[in-house]
């Protein structure tokens, strides 16, 4: 195969989900509280379209049963990767993602979720919660059980173009009018701490998992450490956010045209800014903010022309240990 593979989002609304996956991207959002696009999925919970060319209508999920070929030698069962674009409205609920070993001991097999975050846009005072100030599981206990959030969590302040890592078993929240490009393990398994109390349209609050949460969250909590570099040639500025046991994480700014070599078994690419075209000089497609195409596994040298922003991903070794 050696065409770009565009693929359509599918969307999910929840309870803390807004309007500007309609207004920054586009995108035909099915009501005004819209949390998630999920861009790049094969997921049970969610599988993205592609939208384009001989393939029109099937699903990521189909491509990986059907067309091993196009994703390299990877190993494994299921897609390593999922991608999503967040709306946080409103704050999302503190939370924590268990790793691989406790997720396939209990969630049915499921992959844990290690993730990341690039942050497309917010207020000037929006924060993130990243962390949290206990040093032991008992001493969490009793903050939460006392409603001690100021003292228990840590918050820290974000601006667009930040990059945020969040290894499993670190408890989390995106904040109020943070939105972000979300690259994880293809995993849909989370473990709510605390959701300010919230009902939904029914007066129902959602259910929690504090258990689980302690058992797999970590103590005391240690700020995960990444370096990004960049790199130029003129035409193009490669930021390399994170190269970790899961994924790489990339942004290429492009302002002109620039050539790119694919190593990896396959690319995920989301344009977040700007147009262009993307050419391999057998396929020539034209790339707008709120695209998101697969570069298989053959198409191996391209060019992209034009000013346009990308994130980019590709899955690493280990996610299939």
């Amino acid at each position: 195969m050696d065409q770009f593979i565009f693929f359509q989002p599918i969307f999910q609304e929840r309870i803390w989900g807004g309007d500007k996956l309609h207004t920054q991207f586009h995108y035909d959002i099915p009501s005004s509280s819209t949390g998630e696009a999920w861009v790049f999925a094969a997921h049970q919970n969610g599988s993205s379209v592609v939208a384009n060319g001989s393939y029109a209508g099937k699903t990521l999920m189909d491509l990986w049963q059907d067309k091993r070929e196009w994703f390299g030698s990877l190993k494994g069962d299921r897609f390593p990767l999922l991608t999503k674009i967040l709306d946080a409205a409103t704050d999302l609920s503190v939370q924590v993602h268990p790793d691989n070993q406790y997720a396939a001991a209990n969630e049915n097999g499921e992959y844990g979720k290690t993730e990341c975050w690039y942050v497309i846009d917010c207020n000037e005072d929006a924060e993130l919660i990243l962390g949290h100030n206990a040093d032991s599981r008992s001493e969490a206990t009793e903050l939460i059980a006392a409603g001690e959030w100021d003292a228990f969590l840590r918050k820290v302040p974000v601006k667009p173009g930040d990059f945020v890592y969040v290894p499993s078993g670190t408890m989390h929240a995106i904040g109020e009018s943070v939105l972000i490009l979300e690259t994880q393990q293809n995993s849909d398994v989370t473990y709510r701490v605390y959701d300010y109390d919230r009902t939904d349209s029914e007066g129902n609050k959602r259910d929690l998992h504090l258990q689980q949460a302690l058992d797999v969250t970590q103590f005391p909590h240690e700020d995960a450490k990444v370096e990004p570099s960049m790199e130029s040639d003129g035409e193009a500025e490669v930021t390399t956010f994170v190269e970790e046991d899961y994924f790489s994480v990339y942004k290429w700014d492009v302002h002109g045209t620039a050539s790119f070599t694919c190593e990896a078994p396959f690319l995920l690419c989301s344009v977040i800014e700007g147009s262009g075209t993307v050419d391999n000089l057998v396929d020539n497609a034209p790339i707008q903010k709120g695209d998101h195409f697969l570069v298989p596994n053959h198409v191996t040298d391209f060019t992209i022309d034009g000013n346009v922003t990308c994130i980019v991903s590709h899955p690493n070794a280990s996610l299939q240990s």
